[in-house]
């Protein structure tokens, strides 16, 4: 094709006119849920039986903020031993060692194929198997004896279940982000002397923080209503405590109305705060696509 004909071709697509297309499917949907959530928030302004005042009443209550505190603080603790150990345990799967690998599979086998709740009762009970916990060498010196009744609290028993739970879980998670590391990038460092520990600490595990941060921020969520399971060894966390109230003034729709925004209120911080982590981890492929889309850039001009 002659570049007159070319000339000729885009003269045509230029003067050809641009019709919007028209989305109709798109408009009706986008009207329906319209509908729909203004008919839900007139509803729930409307009806008397919300009881809104008992929600305001209700919603810095000193029971209340007591429990709220309680589940802030199992969350960060349950997650900081799920995170840790979890790291620990994909670390050990990853080994060419036989024992660590099979150990480490042995122990998500375990935790991740029982109840969340058996487990809760189990370590609530433990001084019923052992009432004296011995720290010291298998088959050689104890160092120290400790009576379970006495450190095995409800609130150890409850970050011990709710922790070891979730190390099996992040120990998948944190595997995975392991495994879509490209291998050569550990035979590069090794061909440049670099050691295991130097290679997962500064060129592993940075780059699987792009696969391990969403799901981690999921578990994080998750771990904020799983809290409430906790009552069943008599902890007073955010929900037990809404429960407590309404146990004696049987209002039992504002008082879940009151622990179900505390838990919208602190889900969206930490979606937010999830958000800033996976945009600031994520630099690399920003940088990676500007530089590639310059690259192509350059030789389209480099061509013409």
């Amino acid at each position: 094709m002659s570049n007159t004909d070319v000339r000729a071709q885009q003269s045509r697509l230029v003067d050809m006119p641009v019709v919007r297309v028209r989305y109709y499917g798109r408009w009706f949907a986008g009207a329906l849920i319209l509908l729909v959530l203004a008919a839900m928030v007139r509803s729930a302004v409307t009806n008397p039986r919300f009881q809104w005042q008992v929600v305001w009443d209700y919603l810095f209550d000193a029971s209340i903020l007591s429990g709220l505190y309680n589940t802030l603080w199992l969350t960060v603790v349950a997650m900081f031993i799920g995170v840790t150990l979890g790291t620990v345990v994909a670390v050990m799967r990853s080994s060419k060692n036989p024992v660590l690998s099979q150990s480490a599979a042995a122990y998500a086998w375990a935790f991740r194929g029982t109840p969340l709740l058996v487990q809760l009762i189990f370590w609530y009970n433990i001084a019923a198997l052992y009432p004296v916990i011995e720290i010291g060498i298998p088959f050689g010196p104890t160092f120290a004896s400790l009576d379970a009744n006495t450190y095995i609290t409800v609130y150890v028993a409850a970050a011990l279940g709710l922790g070891l739970n979730e190390a099996a879980y992040m120990s998948e998670i944190v595997r995975s982000g392991l495994n879509a590391v490209h291998p050569g990038q550990r035979e590069a460092a090794e061909a440049l002397g670099m050691s295991s520990r130097r290679i997962l600490v500064r060129i592993i595990l940075p780059q699987a923080m792009r696969v391990i941060i969403p799901p981690t921020g999921n578990q994080l969520i998750g771990m904020l209503k799983t809290t409430s399971v906790v009552s069943v060894i008599a902890l007073q966390e955010l929900l037990y405590s809404a429960q407590l109230i309404y146990s004696t003034t049987f209002q039992t729709i504002p008082l879940l109305i009151v622990a179900s925004l505390w838990y919208l209120l602190i889900t969206t911080v930490l979606s937010i705060g999830q958000h800033y982590l996976e945009r600031h981890f994520g630099r690399s492929d920003l940088a990676s696509t500007r530089s590639t889309a310059i690259d192509e850039e350059s030789d389209d001009d480099d061509h013409k």
